[in-house]
């Protein structure tokens, strides 16, 4: 079996609940728009505000912890929500179809609000995001929402779709997890799966992962990944593009990861092939 059928093959099974969407980036990229789709893209717009020291530069994470501690959180919140504020100039592909084939769950990890626009308000769906503990002072790793975007207490085991966005969403209203501050007691916590939610925990058994746009050159990236991948099911597929970098390469071996070398946007044109 060739990549292509084998992506065909992991997209059904994704569509019929038996494997579980993992979106990246480079999914969201599909939208088209200003709003960054990188780490980097994201990391460098927001150094272009404010000058990170050398030993913090082109990491995200140690760039947001710099602006947090030396700026506020307000001014990361400011240039963050900002960057996401661009319009969307194109439909994505990959978001409808989700929206369409309304599986058990989907992952997203990217800051973006597209997949939930493309699910729309109402229906039998909800939400549950990382929150950052920033100004909180209560003992939480995520919320819940229902459909029509009203805080529940958790997620319920009745919503045909659970979509779970672990870093958060940068977007006015919504909190994110960025700076190392935000990442510092998830990531204590994470091999226990205490900030993992107990329905993404329930949905995710048994059933393998299709990472889709994802890149695994980052640290946090493959800790998250393999955390949330934790006591799934077996023969996780990922579609990117090579070449695979070292670190890359082990995880995937590690994870047992079918890596498929394609772009994201072979996952589209499969999408636009008619059906018969």
């Amino acid at each position: 079996m060739n990549a292509l059928d084998q992506l065909e093959q992991a997209m059904n099974e994704v569509a019929a609940g038996k494997r579980i969407a993992y979106l990246g980036p480079e999914v969201s990229a599909l939208s088209g728009g200003a709003a960054p789709t990188t780490p980097a893209a994201l990391c460098a717009l927001i150094e272009a505000q404010v000058r990170a020291p050398r030993r913090a530069s082109g990491n995200l994470w140690s760039v947001a912890q710099y602006v947090e501690s030396r700026k506020f959180r307000a001014t990361l919140d400011k240039i963050v929500i900002e960057a996401f504020d661009a319009p969307a100039t194109q439909p994505n592909p990959v978001h409808d179809w989700l929206a369409r084939v309304r599986p058990p769950m989907v992952v997203d990890t990217w800051y973006d609000d597209g997949l939930l626009r493309a699910f729309g308000t109402g229906g039998n769906w909800g939400l549950v995001q990382g929150v950052s503990r920033n100004g909180e002072w209560i003992d939480i790793f995520t919320r819940a929402y229902d459909s029509a975007g009203q805080q529940v207490e958790t997620a319920d085991p009745a919503w045909e779709t659970l979509l779970y966005k672990p870093h958060g969403i940068a977007r006015a209203g919504s909190s994110y997890l960025m700076s190392d501050s935000d990442y510092v007691e998830v990531l204590t916590e994470i091999d226990i799966q205490r900030p993992i939610p107990e329905e993404v925990q329930a949905r995710r058994t048994g059933k393998p992962f299709l990472f889709l746009g994802c890149r695994f050159d980052d640290q946090m990236l493959r800790i998250f990944a393999r955390q949330i991948a934790k006591r799934s099911g077996q023969g996780h597929v990922a579609v990117m593009p090579g070449p695979l970098t070292r670190m890359e390469q082990r995880f995937l071996e590690d994870t047992g990861v079918t890596w498929l070398d394609l772009p994201v946007t072979a996952v589209a044109e499969a999408l636009s092939v008619p059906e018969g």
